[in-house]
């Protein structure tokens, strides 16, 4: 018997050292990383960005090593500040986090707890007091009251309580109560600080057991072959009840009920203040009244903690099951498999030095006329063609009468001149039909494929429209030649 219960309580103590709280203040480097983290985090910093933690925590090496502690009783690590706080986060001791699109280092529940214990026995102060003893007794009494079922008993412990606050209370009228003297209200203060040194690792541990049970949901969600429908269900009310599904969590929401209320944040705030102020907070070091003011900020810092981890695992797992899909899973796992099953055969069947050509791209499918037209189902077709210009006919003179240049009686005019000649001049002989206008420009146009000069001197033309109406054009004077270009293959 004797031989089983030591082997229990040593594999419970190997346990323990396997824990990254112990682990941590049973290290040789165990008081820089207890320095470092003090130093970093506070009660008015809860985290810190990782790129200032790496600058500060090279910030503390260089100035311990420069001050001559790297000696070989108690080394410093090696490397820098960055390369510290990476070892630190891959042995529990602080966790990553995206803080509104900052990543930033937290202490773990591991270290919060590791800090408190060095922070408690570096004091200097454990002893039994009267405070300390009286609280257990109020637990144990509070607990006892609680869990008493008979009423009679429960009514007879009430009226007790009753009676002794009655005499209290006829004594202070009397002004027969004694205060207490300077010694015992320190014993009762550094009781408090030693309860509120250990709000923060127990605010920590909740929030990460909240962090477990979201990576435990997304994991079996991702393994999940049930329907989608009974998966919406299950995962949909478990993150509606994401605070009742750990111990942790259900003890959290019961304290919840008690400091969650602002008005007691501020009560408390405004208590702690007033203590501070008393002539027996002079016994308190600098460290503790620090520690003393700060309860109120770790309370309600730790809350929030919990708080934003539930709504952060709350999210997560909805998003998750939103976007679930485990037929689409299976069909990825399935091609990827194919693919490395495909892969595998290749190799076995092609010599080790034998080159590969990588696909630098995938190759581009010829798709063709896409139709234009959503609504239209009809394939596009190539337009009728066009009929020959002799078989025009204008059934209005007028409308051609407005058109372009009458090219073909232009040339016909401009062959019967002969020689070169000059573009003004020409254009006022030109009968009023074709006059106009845009003949004027059709004119230039021959002209300058026939071969034309221009000098500095103006011509002034007037045309004729088809409505009667004249214009009056001035340009740059032009010569040509009347021999039409010949025309090139």
């Amino acid at each position: 018997m004797t031989g089983t219960r030591a082997e229990a309580a040593y594999s419970r103590a190997l346990a323990a050292f396997r824990a990254p709280t112990l682990d941590l203040l049973h290290g040789r480097q165990a008081p820089f990383v207890v320095a470092a983290l003090m130093t970093l985090f506070t009660a008015d910093r809860p985290s810190v960005a990782i790129a200032d933690a790496h600058a500060e925590v090279n910030e503390i090496l260089e100035q311990l090593r420069t001050g001559g502690h790297d000696d070989d009783a108690r080394r410093l690590p090696g490397g820098t500040g960055r390369e510290v706080c990476r070892s630190w986060a891959k042995q529990g001791w602080l966790l990553q986090q995206i803080d509104d699109d900052v990543e930033v280092y937290r202490l773990s529940a591991h270290a919060v707890e590791a800090l408190e214990i060095a922070g408690r026995t570096g004091g200097g102060r454990t002893r039994v007091s009267n405070s300390r003893v009286r609280t257990l007794l109020e637990a144990v009494d509070h607990l006892a009251e609680n869990a008493e079922s008979d009423p009679a008993k429960r009514l007879e412990r009430l009226r007790e309580e009753r009676d002794a606050l009655d005499a209290k209370i006829t004594r202070a009228e009397a002004d027969e109560l004694e205060p207490l003297d300077d010694d015992e209200l320190l014993e009762e203060a550094e009781n408090v600080l030693h309860l509120a040194r250990e709000l923060p690792a127990d605010f920590a541990r909740v929030a990460e057991s909240l962090k477990a049970m979201q990576r435990d949901v997304v994991a079996h969600l991702r393994r999940d072959e049930r329907p989608t429908g009974e998966v919406l269900r299950e995962y949909l009310q478990r993150a509606q009840d994401v605070m009742q599904s750990t111990s942790e969590g259900r003890a959290f929401a019961g304290a919840l009920r008690l400091i969650g209320d602002p008005d007691r944040i501020d009560a408390l705030t405004e208590n702690l203040q007033d203590l501070l102020r008393q002539p027996f907070a002079r016994s308190l070091d600098a460290n503790q009244r620090s520690e003393f003011d700060a309860i109120g900020r770790r309370v309600e810092l730790g809350v929030e903690e919990v708080l934003s981890a539930q709504r952060r695992a709350s999210h997560v797992i909805t998003g998750q099951v939103k976007t679930h899909d485990p037929l689409r899973d299976r069909q990825i796992d399935d091609l990827l498999r194919d693919v490395i099953a495909g892969m595998h055969e290749w190799g076995q069947g092609t010599a080790a030095p034998a080159p590969v050509d990588p696909v630098r791209s995938l190759p581009m499918i010829d798709v063709g006329h896409l139709r234009q037209s959503v609504g239209d189902i009809r394939p596009p077709g190539a337009p009728a063609p066009l009929t020959d210009a002799v078989d025009v006919e204008f059934v209005d003179a007028d409308t051609r009468a407005w058109g372009g240049p009458r090219y073909a009686e232009l040339e016909a005019y401009i062959e019967g001149l002969g020689g070169d000649y000059d573009l003004a001049e020409a254009f006022v002989g030109v009968d009023d039909d074709n006059r106009r206008p845009v003949d004027l420009l059709g004119l230039l146009e021959i002209a300058h494929r026939g071969g034309m000069s221009e000098s500095d001197e103006i011509s002034v033309v007037e045309a004729l429209r088809p409505d009667g109406t004249t214009r009056r054009f001035a340009f740059g004077a032009v010569r040509a030649q009347a021999a039409r270009e010949e025309a090139h293959d």
